[in-house]
């Protein structure tokens, strides 16, 4: 319901969602560029919960002495608490932590995207559709049912973070 690719999903962070606007900002989506996209009010209640598991995971992260998480870009050496801090935990958690391979820090990073596509096949399976579908079968039915509800294809370029009109 919200035109993203799978990995702007998994990268989304706490700070990111704005139940109050029904928005998602999409930060560092392709060609590196930010957006802000639509959040239908069907997902609002689902990801206030998700909010608070975020909230209460973090704070145990917290109280175990990890809780900091991967920063972009500078930001890590301008605001180094930062990393601790809840706005910038990701909204999809792992379910443990990890060494990070850029210098070992264990700490908390997003869901593998595997496990997001399993479970998008497993869902596929179980309503018996009988077509491929991916988690890009999505955004592309996203982009088609704006088209049918009458949305003009520039207003759906940007939701879709699309530079060229023809893609």
């Amino acid at each position: 319901g919200t035109g993203m690719r799978l990995l702007e999903g998994l990268r989304l962070r706490v700070k990111d969602v704005d139940l109050a606007k029904q928005t998602l900002v999409v930060r560092e989506g392709k060609g590196n560029k930010d957006r802000v996209t639509v959040l239908p009010a069907s997902l609002i209640e689902p990801l206030r919960k998700q909010l608070e598991r975020v909230r209460v995971l973090h704070a145990g992260d917290l109280e175990a002495g990890f809780g900091e998480v991967f920063l972009p870009q500078a930001l890590a050496r301008k605001k180094p608490n930062s990393g601790r801090e809840l706005a910038w935990q990701y909204l999809f958690p792992a379910k443990s932590l990890s060494s990070d391979p850029r210098g070992g820090t264990i700490r908390r990073h997003h869901i593998d995207e595997k496990r997001l596509q399993r479970a998008v096949q497993h869902a596929v399976r179980t309503a018996e559709i009988n077509k491929p579908a991916t988690p890009r079968t999505l955004r592309h039915s996203f982009a088609t049912h704006m088209l049918e509800r009458g949305y003009d294809i520039r207003t759906i370029q940007e939701l879709l973070g699309h530079k060229d009109v023809k893609t």
